[in-house]
Formats: C-alpha cells, structure tokens, sequence
C-alpha cells in the first residue's frame, strides 16, 4: 500500500515515471525559490529527458556553472553552451563575458570561439585558448575574419604553421601570414645554425689554439678569436661558454707563462748587466792599484802589503759574481791581464826580499860587480819606482848627485802635479797623497829656477789634499765609532743565523778597510780586531761546514761539466734546439743552485763552464741556422702554393700541413725566428683569405638558389594546371629545379625539398585527371561514331547486309584503325558470348581505371586484369591516359554488339567515363 500512496499523494516531480517528472516540470516556475531549487535538483535526474527539460527552465549561466561544479552531464554542457553563444535566452553580453573567467574548459572555449553570436565573445574566448591545435582549427575554419586573424596570429611552433599554411585555404591573409611567418621562423632557425655553427667554429679554433705553444703571433691570434666570439649576436649555451672560458684560461696561462718567462729573462739580463758592470769597476779598480803603485816615488812593504790585500777581496768579490753569472771574454782577459801584474809585482818584491841581505852587504863594501850582479838576479821591472834600498844601491852605481836635475824630470813633475789636481777633484785620498808625496821628494831635488814655477802650484795642490784629509777625518770619526760599536754588538748578539751573522760581520770589516787610514785610533782599532776575531772564533764550526758544502757544490759543478761536455762532444744531428735551450737553462739553474765553492777552484771551473756554454750556445745556434734554412724553404713553398692551379680548399689544407711541419720543426735564431713567422703567417693567411672567398661566393650562390628556390616553389604552388599540354611548363619547372642542386644542407633546404615534392605530387596529379578527362571528354565527341556503329549493328544481327559506317574526320591513328575493325567485324561476326566477354573485360578495366567498385562475380576478372598491368609495367611505363585510351579504341573496336548488350553495359561504362571526366579541384 505504500508504494501505492506514495504515487497517489508524493510530489509529481518525484515520481517514478520519467514522463511524469517531464510533465511536473512544466508547471514549476523558475522564479520561486522551491521551484528553483527542484529544478536544480531535477537538472541532475537519471533520466536525460528530464534533464534536458529541467535545463530548458533554466536561464541563468551563473545558476548553471554552478550546478556543473557538482555534476557535468552532456545536458547541461549543451545548454550552458547555448546560453553562452546567445543561442538560448537572452543573457546580456557583458554577463556573458565576465562569465568566462569562472570557466576553465578548452573545449567550451573552442566551441563558444566557432558559435558565440559576438565577434568580441568569440575573441574573449579565443584568447583562453593556449592549444595550438585548437588556435589553428579556429584559424582555419571560423566565420570572422578577425578571429581567424587573432587565431593566426598566436600560432608560433614550425609545425603549426606548416599545418596552417597548408589548411588555411579559405583565407588568403592567414595563408600568407603562416607562409611570412613561417619563412621567417625558418630564416631565424637558419641564422641560428649558421650562428651555431660560427661558434662551435671559432670554439675548435680556440681548443685547437690552446694547446699550440707560444709563438710571436700568439696573444693576437687569441684576441682576434675572441673578438669573434664576442661579436656574436645569439647567446651561447652553458656548454659552449663552459669550453670557451676553459680554453681561454688555457690561452691566458700560455701568454701569462710566456710573459712570465720573458719578465725572468729580462731581469737575469738586468742582473747580468749589474754583475758586468761590478766586474767593470772591479777591474779598474785593480788597475788603479798598480798604476798608483807606478806613480809612486818608491814602494814600500806596506804599499805591497795594501796591493795584495785589496787583490784579494777583489778577486773574493769576483768569484761570488762569477758564480752567479759568467764574465764577458774580453772582461776575463783583463781580470787575467791584471792579476798576472799584480802576481809579477808580488814575485818581483819577494826576489828583492830575498836578495836584501845581499844588496845591504853589497852597500856596506862598495863593491858594485856584486851590486849588479845582485840586480840582475832581482830583475825588478823598470815600469815600477824602486824601493828605498833599491835607490840607494842604483844610486851609488850611477853616482848621481842628489842637486842635479834635468828637464826631463821638471817635465815629468808638470805632468805628475795635473795628475794631482785629478785626483784630488774625484776625492782619491790615497792615491793623491802617496803622489804629492812623491812629488814633494823630488821637488826638493830640482833647481831654483824650475822650483819657482812649480812651487805654488804644488802649494795650492797641499792645501787641497790637507782639507780633504781633515775632511776625510772628520767623516771617518764617528764612522769609526759607529763601526766599532756595530761590530760589538753583533758579537754578543746570538739570535742571528750563522750566514747572516757571517754577512754582516764581513760588511762591517769592508766598510772598516773602506776608511783606511782616516781618523785611525790604536784603541779602536783594538776593539774592533777583538770583537771580529770573537765573532771568527764563533762561526768556526759553520765555516767548517761550509767549507763542506762548497767542497761538495764544487763535486756537483764538476759532474756537470762533464754531462755537458758529453752533449757537446756527441752531438744529435737532428736535435732540437729549444730543447738544447731548456737543457743550457737548466743547466745554469743548476750551476747557481750549486754554490758557493771553494775560492781556490771557482775561477778554474767556472772557465770550463763558461768554455761549455760557449760551446753548446754554438752548437744551438748551429741547429737554429738549420731550421731557419728548413723554415725558409717552408716559406717559398708556400709562396708557391698560392699560384697553385688547385681549388682554394685544396690549398688551404696545404698550407695547414706547411703550418704543422713549421710547428714540427722547433725555433730558428730570434730575430730571424719573427721575420720569417711574419712572412709565412702573410703568405697563410692569403691563402686562408683566398678560402674565406671562395665559402663566402659559395654561400652567396647558395642563398641565391635557396631564394629562386623559393620564388620557384611560391610560383608553382599558385600555379594550376587547366590542360595536359600544361605538362611542359612542370618539366621545365623540374629542370629548373634540379639546376639549383645541390642546395646547401640545413633545415630550410630540406623542408623545402618536402614542399617541392608534394608540389610536384599534387601538379602530376592534377595533370593526370586532366589528360583523363579530356580523353573523356574526346571520348563524348565520338558517340555520335559510336551510335551509328552500334545501328549498323543491329541491322546486321536482325539479318540484314552488313553496313560500312563512314569515319569521322579528326580521328587519331589508334581511333581510325578501331574504326576500320568495326566495320570488319560486321562482315565476320565474332560468337556473340565472345563480344560479351570483351566488353565486359574492358568495362572492369575502366572499372579498375576509375577506381570504382565492381561486382562480385568480375573480381576474377579484375585480379586477372591487375596481374596483366603488373607484368606489363616491367616491360614499359604505364599512363593511365593510355591505358583509358586503349579501353576506349576497344570499345568502338568489339562488335558486332546486340542492343540488350549494350543497354546492360552502356550505364556503367558512362557512369564510369563521367567520373573520369570530371576535372580535378584546384
């Protein structure tokens, strides 16, 4: 009973039955809040029907989104789009549009864009669509211009607009919006593989230029690749900017490098030059000591005393240059020359030291015979003033008396007195005193007449050398002081190292002998000499061991001799020279890493060093000579290739191999090195410049077919074909093609190839349905031929005499002879199952021909017909225009043909004419 009230007395639009819901429907109102609420709720009933008619109450789009947020059925989709388009009710405008940013549906969108009854409904909506495929339906098939445009317009992707420009046929604007901007997209790809392919050029230029050594024309070469880099428009990836930085810091490193090495070479050239010109004033300050020794009036035991002290601390100091850097050839033979002076001014003082007792003996008995035989044995030099004992002994052999005096002498003492006054303005106190007192002692001795004009020369010259010794005095005082207090507090200083001490301590003595005897006090010097010998006492033990290190340096210097010697003597013929420099380099990096060395034996191995240096700087400059000849023969090589008759490719990859030999071969002298580098990289950059030419033309006529290409493909895509004969302008088209091959290889040349070939596709195509349809049409001139055959055959079947039927003017060869086999058959009639049999056989063919279905019982005959045109295209080349043509001549050539035959096969064979006459679209 219940289900029985329920339908009796419950609401009737919640009844069971769908129609009764429909019903209850109608008399709801959509404008009482209950009624809406039921309407609603019947929006989402299970049956369709009923939510198809509850949606039909519902006008308000805004109730409707709502209600699709909870459910979306296919009912409510399609009103709310009817709402939206304006096809259903009459919801304003600007609702409608502020209605669309609370929908996220592509499809809804899609479909509002194709159907909104607004123009800017239709843009708002098109503007919420991000899917390319939808932008380029819209583009293609919506009904507003504008929208069409707007739609073009957001296509951006090569294949979108490929797809547009092929699809877009009803509007000419988007179609060439698509073509210019596919043009351009594909310009710009172009230009950036081009400007890709320029990178990953100049980056294997700059890899390939990293890892070459230094060379003059290195740091140049690396900005020049730089300067290209940057001039880059497009932005390289982190890949390429990755391998950029790391071969230009490998770059900078070998510049740095060669800048480095170059900066050490000019400062041991600056310290060569500063221990060259040490070694000068070294020099000449020993052949001043013995010329001042000569200028003397006598010499004495302290005068020989002084020379051989001041000998040995120069030669000291010339041993520590020397081992630092090697003397020049002509500054050794002077240092030699010099020591050899001192050394037979020292034999011929200890021959007179010898002979003393002899001389004085000789003195004492007046016995001259023994006193010359006694100087003979001396052999004192005559370029040097004797001694005290030897004036007295040449005096009493020559008997001279002490007032005579000639010119000669007065001569010499003019001379000594400008020699004075020399001395004296450059302040060489020592030399100047023992000079004025030579001079004083034979002034003494001259006559009154010549000591008149010489005395107050000589008195002024006194004077000069007394301020300069109270100078000289006045200075040395507190110096000596200064000295003695520094040399007392380095002795009993004891946080310094042993060389530093053994440094300072020899400094402060030098500078203690420097003063000489200016300012000389017993008591100081007392003080001095006992703090220097405290300080020699404590560096005993360190003097000791370093007398071991240099005995050990000297072993070292010696084997190193000998390993260059070795090199020297046996030379490799075919030796590097930058690796006999390396070796010459290290080798003197060794020679001063082994030092000090003994003083006694420094001069004598460091000559047989230096002989060795000489020797293998001679054997280097030897195989530079040789490879400057090699290089140069390199050089007129390539001078010769560039009036080579090869391609400027060829050439070029000629002159790289000139380059690796050049590279193989190693350094010629310096100087020679740059000017033969600068000739050979001018001839090979012509060269190379001659190639960058010859790319660029080529590039040029390639571009220049790129765009006639492209003229020639934009001319034949316009063009359609309106006859057969139109088959000679696609010829020439393809002709004209082909004499743009080869096209340059990239994305543009392919894609236009692509389109080229479906052009050419498309146009045979067209011209094949054209040479179809005329032959077709041909065909339909000819019936009137055909009629009258087929009344002839009639006649003769029902009995009568066979008729000749006269042929048509304009008939072709083939149609003539079929013609004329017509009229033949009429005259022997073949079985009429036979003549049935071939027109059925050429109907199925026109079947095959027109693409058209045939029944079930011909599929015999079709493969049969299929398998005969397959044999026959390996033998010749088919066209479906013969092949029509043949069936044609078959047909006007098989009779005699009945009436009821012909009516059974005359509809198909026109139905099947007709589709083949139809002209193609364009």
């Amino acid at each position: 009973m219940s289900g029985i009230f329920e339908r009796l007395f419950g609401p009737r639009w919640q009844h069971r039955d769908p129609s009764v819901r429909r019903q209850a429907i109608e008399r709801l109102d959509a404008g009482q809040p209950r009624d809406l609420q039921r309407l609603e709720k019947l929006a989402s009933d299970s049956d369709p029907g009923v939510r198809q008619a509850a949606l039909a109450r519902l006008g308000d789009p805004a109730r409707l989104l709502a209600l699709r947020a909870n459910q979306d059925s296919p009912e409510l989709r399609a009103h709310l789009k009817a709402v939206l388009t304006g096809q259903v009710g009459n919801v304003p405008l600007g609702e409608r549009l502020a209605l669309l940013d609370r929908i996220d549906d592509p499809a809804l969108f899609a479909e509002l864009a194709m159907q909104g009854d607004n123009q800017e409904l239709r843009l708002s909506a098109l503007a919420r669509l991000d899917d390319e495929p939808a932008l380029i339906h819209q583009a293609c098939e919506n009904s507003i211009a504008a929208v069409r445009h707007a739609a073009a317009e957001r296509v951006t992707s090569e294949e979108g607009l490929t797809q547009l420009a092929r699809q877009a046929r009803r509007d000419k604007h988007v179609t060439r919006l698509a073509r210019d901007r596919l043009n351009r997209l594909r310009e710009d790809a172009s230009q950036a593989e081009a400007q890709r392919i320029e990178r990953e050029r100049i980056l294997e230029a700059l890899e390939q230029h990293a890892q070459h050594a230094w060379e003059p024309l290195y740091a140049g070469r690396y900005r020049h690749l730089k300067r290209e880099w940057e001039r880059l428009s497009d932005l390289p990836t982190s890949e390429q900017e990755h391998r950029y930085q790391e071969a230009s810091l490998r770059c900078r490193k070998v510049i740095t490098d060669h800048e480095a090495q170059h900066q050490a070479i000019e400062t041991a050239d600056q310290q060569r030059n500063d221990a060259e010109a040490e070694r000068q004033a070294l020099v000449e300050a020993l052949e001043e000591s013995v010329a001042g020794l000569r200028q003397g009036d006598a010499i004495t035991q302290q005068d020989i005393d002084s020379l051989l002290a001041h000998k040995r601390l120069q030669a000291n100091r010339w041993q520590t240059l020397s081992e630092q850097h090697v003397p020049s050839q002509a500054l050794s033979e002077r240092y030699t020359a010099v020591l050899e002076e001192h050394e037979r001014i020292r034999l011929a003082w200890e021959r007179l030291e010898q002979k003393t007792d002899a001389l004085r003996e000789g003195i004492e008995q007046q016995d001259n015979d023994h006193l010359r035989h006694v100087l003979d044995g001396i052999d004192w030099p005559s370029d040097l003033p004797p001694s005290p004992l030897l004036r007295r002994v040449k005096n009493q052999l020559t008997q001279r008396l002490a007032e005579t005096s000639t010119p000669p002498q007065a001569e010499r003492v003019s001379q000594d007195l400008a020699e004075l006054e020399k001395l004296l303005e450059q302040g060489a106190f020592k030399r100047a005193s023992r000079l004025h007192q030579s001079l004083r002692q034979r002034f003494d001795a001259l006559p009154a007449n010549q000591r008149q004009s010489i005395q107050p020369t000589l008195k002024r010259l006194g004077a000069q050398l007394a301020e300069l010794r109270d100078w000289r005095g006045f200075v040395a005082g507190p110096k000596r002081n200064q000295l003695c207090s520094a040399i007392e507090e380095l002795a009993e200083d004891t946080t310094l190292l042993d060389a530093e001490l053994d440094r300072r301590h020899r400094q402060l003595v030098k500078d203690w002998k420097n003063l000489g005897d200016a300012a000389a006090e017993r008591e100081l010097s007392n003080r001095f000499r006992a703090a220097s010998d405290r300080i020699h006492e404590r560096l005993g033990p360190w003097r000791q061991a370093r007398d071991e290190e240099r005995q050990h340096n000297l072993q070292a210097r010696e084997g190193l001799c000998e390993q260059l010697e070795a090199l020297v003597d046996n030379p490799d013929p075919s030796a590097d020279p930058d690796v006999l420099r390396q070796i010459r380099d290290r080798a003197r990096e060794q020679w001063r890493r082994f030092s000090p060395v003994p003083r006694d034996q420094a001069e004598q191995v460091g000559q047989r060093f230096g002989h060795i240096r000489h020797a293998l700087q001679t054997l280097i400059d030897q195989r530079a000579q040789e490879i400057a000849a090699a290089k140069r023969a390199l050089v007129e090589e390539a001078r010769q290739l560039q009036n080579d008759t090869g391609t400027a490719a060829q050439r070029a990859e000629h002159a790289k191999g000139l380059q690796r030999r050049w590279r193989e071969l190693g350094r010629a002298p310096k100087g020679e090195e740059q000017a033969l580098w600068r000739e050979f990289r001018s001839l090979c950059d012509n060269i190379f410049a001659a190639r960058e030419s010859e790319r660029d033309d080529r590039a040029q006529r390639a571009r220049e077919h790129l765009d006639a290409m492209q003229a020639l493909i934009e001319r034949i895509d316009a063009w359609q074909p309106t006859t057969s004969q139109d088959a000679n302008v696609l010829e020439q088209a393809i002709n004209e093609a082909e004499s743009f091959e080869p096209l340059p290889a990239g994305r543009r040349s392919e894609g236009m190839r692509r389109r080229w070939n479906g052009i050419i596709r498309a146009r045979r195509e067209q011209l094949l349905r054209l040479s179809l349809s005329e032959e077709a049409q041909r065909w339909q001139q000819l019936r009137p031929l055909l009629d009258r055959h087929l009344e002839a055959d009639a006649q003769q079947l029902e009995g009568h005499e066979a008729m000749v039927v006269e042929a048509m003017p304009g008939l072709d060869r083939d149609m003539l002879a079929a013609h004329e086999q017509r009229n033949a058959a009429r005259k022997a009639p073949l079985p009429a199952e036979q003549v049935a049999e071939q027109l059925g056989r050429l109907r199925v063919h026109l079947a095959l021909l027109a693409g058209a279905r045939v029944e079930r019982a011909d599929e015999p005959l079709r493969l049969a017909i299929q398998v005969e045109r397959l044999n026959e295209s390996r033998e010749r080349e088919l066209s479906k225009a013969g092949e029509l043509h043949d069936i044609l001549c078959g047909i006007l050539a098989t009779g005699p043909v009945a009436p009821s035959l012909w009516s059974r096969e005359a509809g198909e064979l026109d139905n099947h004419l007709s589709q083949l006459a139809r002209l193609p679209s364009s």
